[in-house]
This record gives structure tokens, C-alpha cells and sequence, in this order.
């Protein structure tokens, strides 16, 4: 018997020496279309016996964000951060974050999106329907945030109670701002009025955090030992409002009232470890404080800490 010998070189060149057959796994298809970019609209965790979700309810890019961060900044200063932190400095992208606690017992939603049918329509998707909110809570009242409670078809949350800040409100009430009274002011007497350590439900409480607006509040959430503090718009940039919290902001009523309240917030969260979620936040727009030697804080995104 003849044993032939097949070296790698001979099977490589008798490879190469056979014809090449299309068979249906190597016909090229026509090209995928593009789809676009893809931002999830909500996310549930657990807070103790809590289940809270964030609403992504609008989202767009804007230029030039040293028009609105970093006004007391220099040009410099502000392009070397953006750059250390990997982001572009030409523009910047918003997302606009209702947040729902279902306590258990009552369904509350904290502010309402710049319109109620947006709000609405992602709120079905989390599950929910504009029916069963039984709480509205109004942090502050800038556009986005009062702007779902009314719409052409009335009322957006016919069954809910509605809560705020005293100072807020009758900051604002003072004021002869359209968007007030045309979706505040009509639910006036249907509204309840809160001071700092203020109680919405069992285990929500106000939390003063006045600056960004004169009467602007935080809520500190508790169950079963766990917290989260629903922030707003203490802060509105991961980087450029927590990395630099003496950053003036341009929506900030009280630029020095605001950068004071940033400091002491940052500073309770990062010490005490509590996780929290910001309206402007990148989302899911829930994460946690960390305090460098170096200064200014950090955000860390949340990854599942809140889900176990």
C-alpha cells in the first residue's frame, strides 16, 4: 500500500487550484437599511419595597452648551473638561426624565414632561395609564416639568392629587408667567403645599433644594432601609454640573443659591452612598455620587445595584 504524504503547502496550492461555486451563503444581500439611533424609554427598579420607574420622554441636541454650562467659565477651562471627559463641547444632548414610584399603595408621578400626550404615551409603555397616577408632584415649575399637566383634552391625570412646594408656588404665582397659569394656576385648589421634611406619602419626603428656582425640591425616597433621591434639576449635566458644581448655569434663577445647594447634595449622596436619579441625567438617569481627593464629583451610572 502507497501512503501519500500531504504536506500544508500541497493542500493550500490544490485548495487554491479549485474553482470558486457561489452557493446561497455567499451571495451578497442587498444592504441593510439604517435605522437610526435607539434611546430605551423606560426602566423599573427596586427601592426596598418600591418600584421605580424612569419615563424618557423627549430627548434633543443642542449647540453650543457653554451658552447654558459653565457661563463663569473660560472657553479653555471648559473644552479641556469636555475633552478629559470624552465629551464633544460644540454640542450637548438633553433628556427629559418623569420619574413613577408605585409605593404599593398609591401611584405617584413626579413632574409631567413638557407635554402630556408624550408622558402618556411612554408611561403606557412602562405599563401604566394616565388614570392611575393618584399623586402629581411638581418640583419646580419650568416648562418641562408643568408642561404635561394639561393639554387640549383637558386635564392629563383626571384622579390625581397634586403636590408641591409652597415657596415654589407662590413664587411663581407672584410672577405674571403665562406657562403658570395656564397649566398651574386652573388646579390651584386641587393642589397641596409642602415644606422642607414635608411628607407626600410613607417613606416620600420633601427636601429643600432651592436655587435652580426659588422654591425648587428634592424627595428622598425610603423603603426597607434602601434610598434614592429624586434630584431634578439640582444638577442638569453628569459633567459639567457635578465635576464643577460652581459652574453657573444658565436656567439657574439663583446661580449662587444653586451652586451652594449642588455642593451640599453631591456631598450628602457621595458620603452616605444613597443612589439618585436627575431629570436631566443621561439615561436611565439613575446613579450614584463619588468624591475624589482631587475635587468636584463624579456621576457613576447605575448598572444593577438596584435591581437585586
Amino acid at each position: 500500500m502507497t501512503h501519500l504524504k500531504i504536506s500544508r503547502r500541497t493542500a493550500l496550492a490544490g485548495a487554491a487550484a479549485l474553482p470558486l461555486v457561489a452557493t446561497s451563503a455567499s451571495v451578497a444581500q442587498a444592504a441593510a437599511p439604517m435605522l437610526g439611533e435607539s434611546i430605551p424609554n423606560f426602566m423599573r427598579v427596586k427601592v426596598g419595597a418600591f418600584e421605580v420607574t424612569n419615563l424618557m420622554v423627549g430627548s434633543r441636541v443642542v449647540p453650543d452648551p457653554q451658552t447654558i454650562f459653565g457661563m463663569n467659565a473660560s472657553a479653555e477651562d471648559f473644552n479641556a473638561a469636555s475633552a478629559t471627559a470624552g465629551i464633544p463641547n460644540d454640542k450637548v444632548r438633553f433628556y427629559f426624565t418623569p420619574t413613577v414610584v408605585n409605593t404599593g399603595a398609591e401611584l405617584v408621578l413626579f413632574d409631567t414632561g413638557l407635554n402630556g400626550a408624550a408622558t402618556v404615551g411612554v408611561l403606557q409603555a412602562a405599563g401604566y395609564t394616565a388614570d392611575q397616577i393618584d399623586v402629581v408632584v411638581i418640583t419646580h415649575m419650568h416648562g418641562d416639568h408643568i408642561g404635561g399637566l394639561s393639554g387640549d383634552a383637558g386635564v392629563t391625570f383626571p384622579n390625581a392629587r397634586y403636590v408641591t412646594g409652597r415657596v415654589e408656588f407662590d413664587a411663581w404665582a407672584a410672577q405674571d408667567n403665562d406657562n403658570f397659569k395656564a397649566k398651574v394656576a386652573p388646579l390651584a385648589d386641587q393642589f397641596t403645599f409642602l415644606e422642607d421634611g414635608g411628607s407626600v406619602a410613607s417613606g416620600i419626603t420633601a427636601m429643600a433644594a432651592f436655587g435652580h428656582t426659588p422654591g425648587h425640591m428634592a424627595y428622598i425616597l425610603e423603603s426597607e432601609g434602601a434610598m434614592l433621591a429624586i434630584c431634578a434639576d439640582f444638577a442638569n449635566h453628569y459633567v459639567w454640573s457635578l465635576a464643577y458644581p460652581d459652574w453657573e448655569v444658565r436656567f439657574d434663577m439663583d446661580k449662587a443659591a444653586a451652586a451652594a445647594t449642588r455642593k451640599r447634595m453631591l456631598d450628602m449622596m457621595a458620603a452616605d452612598k444613597i443612589a439618585f436619579t436627575g431629570y436631566h441625567m443621561p439615561f436611565p438617569a439613575f446613579g450614584y455620587v463619588e468624591k475624589p481627593a482631587a475635587g468636584g464629583y463624579v456621576w457613576v451610572p447605575h448598572t444593577y445595584q438596584l435591581t437585586l
